[in-house]
């Protein structure tokens, strides 16, 4: 599997538990700055623990592991190969994958710069010398805080206004909007995990429980405040960037969080069950990325096989980038495709079937030690082995940036049909 898809899939893991712990233990808990502080960690070191993983010891059966090509067809009825590898409607369903995703990445990166211009192109065009008010209209919402900036709806009245940039004034105090330019770059790159979503909504939920506490503890009545964010809710439509005042979503939590006791600083004990969950996806997701890794053959770093750099004796099974073909992958299959040749004794005696070639492919590129790891016929095999052996170099893999020797696997089906 693509190195970068194993690795998301892995940061979805990480962000699935760490939600998990969030919603169960601490949610509901009124320690605003320990809640925010632990879901910024948590989407970090979600995209950080990937990283690392535990390195398998024991020694590999290297006849089943290598990097492994799609197959090519030698075809003996009309004299040449069919390049499986060739054209849009040959893409393989991990390749259609790995492009759906980086579409989603480019749609939502998109999205996050054009909300960025377009605040950046509002506070250009509206504010004034030494203010850090910015008076809009059009947005349906009261008002928002963004980039060091207080926005605010030239609907509101004086009194309405006041209080609403006192509320957003706490938003700038706390730094809530890098807050939420880090969510919105991590979920550029998890848009396909709905945990990032509640993780999202989460974080600015704290955001405006932490400014609402502010205000109500500067001497605003709790009545007039859940008054003002009532007669504001159901007029919000603005930027995803951006802590609305009158986001509706987040009314109920947040009247209901106004009045909620405090909760007892022991409750932050609870934080202690983060090490032995995360202790436990760690293990799990280590066992399963060798398992994705060593299923699809990819080129995942983590799999590299610890053996003695430089040794031609012990090539890696897997590298932190593994052997490429002047071309790529595509420009492999139609080489192969355009140099074998059906043997003519095996097209009389009608037999086909598939060889599946191994060679390594050493420091400098070069092809050695080819070998017939499933064969079907004399004939057929020694042709495998002839053509592999025309290669041209390689670009080497390499381990930790130095060049080593890795294996490689190549499946040729020589079929009559």
């Amino acid at each position: 599997m693509n190195a970068l898809l194993v690795y998301m899939l892995k940061a979805a893991i990480y962000l699935s538990a760490f939600y998990s712990i969030y919603s169960i233990l601490l949610s509901r808990d009124t320690s605003y700055a320990r809640n925010r502080i632990f879901i910024l960690l948590s989407m970090a070191g979600a995209m950080i623990l990937p990283c690392f993983t535990l390195q398998n010891v024991k020694s590999l059966d290297f006849q089943f592991f290598g990097k492994l090509l799609s197959d090519v067809l030698i075809s003996g009825k009309e004299g040449k190969a069919v390049n499986p590898g060739s054209g849009l409607a040959a893409l393989t369903p991990l390749q259609i994958i790995n492009i759906l995703y980086l579409t989603g990445v480019a749609i939502f990166t998109s999205k996050l710069i054009s909300d960025l211009i377009n605040l950046i192109i509002l506070i250009a065009r509206q504010k004034k010398e030494g203010s850090h008010i910015i008076r809009f209209h059009g947005f349906h919402t009261a008002g928002f805080s963004a980039m060091g900036y207080v926005f605010i709806n030239t609907r509101l009245s004086p009194e309405e206004a006041d209080e609403i940039i006192r509320h957003e004034r706490n938003h700038l105090k706390r730094n809530h909007f890098i807050d939420i330019i880090f969510v919105e770059i991590v979920k550029a790159f998890q848009w396909f995990n709905p945990t990032v979503y509640l993780f999202n909504r989460s974080i600015r939920a704290v955001h405006e429980y932490q400014a609402d506490q502010e205000c109500l503890t500067s001497g605003i009545p709790v009545v007039n405040y859940q008054s003002l964010l009532l007669n504001q809710v159901f007029r919000t439509n603005t930027f995803t960037l951006t802590n609305s005042f009158s986001n509706p979503s987040l009314v109920r939590k947040r009247m209901i969080m106004m009045t909620k006791k405090r909760t007892s600083s022991l409750a932050g004990m609870k934080l202690l069950f983060v090490i032995p969950v995360i202790g436990f996806v760690f293990l799990i997701v280590s066992a399963s990325g060798k398992s994705m890794s060593s299923a699809s053959n990819n080129n995942s770093p983590a799999t590299a096989q610890a053996v003695p750099e430089g040794s031609d004796a012990n090539p890696f099974v897997q590298a932190d980038e593994m052997p490429v073909f002047p071309g790529g992958d595509a420009a492999l299959l139609k080489y192969l495709g355009e140099h074998s040749i059906y043997p003519e004794k095996a097209k009389k005696n009608n037999i086909q079937g598939r060889v599946v070639v191994r060679f390594c492919i050493t420091e400098k590129g070069k092809i050695t030690r080819i070998s017939i790891l499933q064969g079907v016929d004399p004939e057929i095999d020694a042709e495998a082995i002839r053509v592999i052996g025309t290669l041209p170099d390689f670009i080497p893999g390499r381990n930790g940036g130095k060049p080593v020797p890795v294996w490689y696997m190549v499946p040729l089906t020589f079929t009559l049909k």
